[in-house]
């Protein structure tokens, strides 16, 4: 609710930073993803991308078991700068809130 509104809203001036794709991976299907876009005003500006298995989050370490809450295996938030390939910056949230990981603490460090 809170982390990719941000990244909508400063889309134009990440990009505006050489950035190329701002990409949104959640442990969801495909459908979810979609609907998750159109809802929040992605739709051109972030592209969401499905980690339903949870594959991507678990090759790159970041998998929070939620099951405690009813929820399965997650991803925990972060926010990742990727340049040729390479992971050049990882932000990851160290609990609650957005302190790190949000749109204008990545475009800060841009």
């Amino acid at each position: 609710m809170k982390h990719l509104p941000g990244f909508v809203a400063e889309a134009q001036k990440i990009r505006a930073k050489g950035v190329d794709d701002i990409v949104c991976v959640a442990v969801n299907d495909a459908f979810v993803m979609d609907a998750w876009g159109k809802s929040s005003g992605a739709t051109g500006k972030v592209r969401m991308l499905a980690d339903g298995n949870g594959e991507f989050t678990r090759a790159v370490g970041l998998e929070l078991d939620a099951s405690g809450f009813g929820m399965g295996k997650r991803s925990q938030r972060y926010g990742m700068v990727v340049k040729d390939g390479k992971v050049e910056q990882l932000q990851v949230e160290p609990g609650p809130g957005l302190n790190v990981c949000s749109a204008e603490s990545i475009l800060s460090k841009l």
